[in-house]
C-alpha cells in the first residue's frame, strides 16, 4: 500500500465483492475503477478482476441501449453511488 494515496471502497457491481483499497493497488490488482480507470461521477465500469465489464450498468446503457426506466433496482443504486463519488467510496475513519 502506498502511504502517499488515499484509500476507496472498491464495489464490484457485478458480484457484490468490496474492498479497500489504493488507486494504484486496485489497477495493479485489475479492477475497473477511478481515478485510474474512468473517473468519478460519470458512469463506467465498477468492477473487480473476476468480473466482466457486459454485466455492468454501463454496458446496459452504452452497449446495450438500455434507458433509465429499464435498469433493475441494483444498477439504479450502482448509478446513485457512482453520481455521489468520491464521498460515496470514501473511507470512513472511525
Amino acid at each position: 500500500m502506498s502511504d502517499t494515496e488515499p484509500q476507496w471502497r472498491h464495489i464490484c457491481e457485478v458480484c457484490g465483492v468490496e474492498e479497500i483499497l489504493t488507486p494504484g493497488d486496485a489497477f495493479n490488482l485489475g479492477w475497473d475503477y477511478p481515478p485510474r480507470m474512468g473517473q468519478f461521477g460519470v458512469v463506467g465500469p465498477r468492477c473487480c478482476p473476476n468480473c466482466p465489464n457486459v454485466r455492468t450498468v454501463w454496458w446496459a446503457l452504452a452497449i446495450d441501449g438500455y434507458t433509465e426506466d429499464m435498469l433493475t433496482e441494483a444498477q439504479r443504486a450502482t448509478v446513485r453511488r457512482i453520481a455521489g463519488e468520491p464521498q460515496s467510496v470514501a473511507v470512513l475513519s472511525e
